[in-house]
């Protein structure tokens, strides 16, 4: 069963969609967020879609190996974007002329930590998330709406699949079906590219 969990992580402020997955036990970051943060670019697709295509041409199998994940963006929406395992992001990251390339590898390098960490004690992801809502300038109130939805989220996913419901597919109908009723829209989202 593969569960994945999407999360926005900050370097230097910027912010990098990335998304856990559990089945892989792998960490996966837009390549677009990621070459945004080390050039400093507004428009971190053009920069990486003109790498992509130099790389192809030199024959880099990093490339190839970099697949379309969906994850939100910037208009909240639900779009495919390339992204890259972490092996992938610093083969990447070394094509890419910045001083921030070392300071990024750090970084990356702690998530891994942080990652490990949380896995051996599932209450520091939880007290992470809140010192994160706290820097944000949430309030109490929200971020405690914030924790009850997760843990009714849960409770609901925990009886879905006690019931035979499989994860995807029919979660994502489910929970289409869902708000469709309380609030006269669906979570269903267009494919195309970001």
């Amino acid at each position: 069963m593969m569960i994945q969990q999407t999360a926005i992580k900050l370097f230097e402020a910027r912010r990098v969609r990335t998304l856990w997955d559990d089945a892989e036990e792998k960490w996966y970051f837009s390549v677009v967020d990621v070459v945004s943060v080390l050039t400093d670019s507004v428009d971190g697709r053009k920069y990486w879609n003109k790498l992509k295509q130099r790389l192809k041409e030199e024959g880099n199998e990093t490339v190839t190996s970099c697949h379309g994940l969906k994850m939100p963006a910037a208009d909240g929406k639900i779009r495919m974007t390339d992204v890259a395992d972490t092996e992938q992001l610093f083969r990447l990251i070394q094509s890419i002329p910045s001083p921030k390339a070392e300071p990024f590898k750090l970084w990356l390098a702690s998530l891994g930590r942080e990652r490990l960490e949380e896995l051996d004690d599932p209450e520091l992801g939880i007290d992470r998330m809140l010192e994160y809502y706290h820097r944000k300038g949430y309030s109490e109130n929200w971020i405690n709406q914030r924790l009850k939805s997760i843990e009714v989220r849960k409770e609901l996913t925990d009886e879905w699949e006690r019931r035979g419901i499989k994860r995807g597919q029919e979660f994502a109908t489910l929970t289409d079906i869902i708000t469709q009723g309380w609030s006269g829209m669906t979570g269903s989202t267009s494919d195309t590219k970001d």
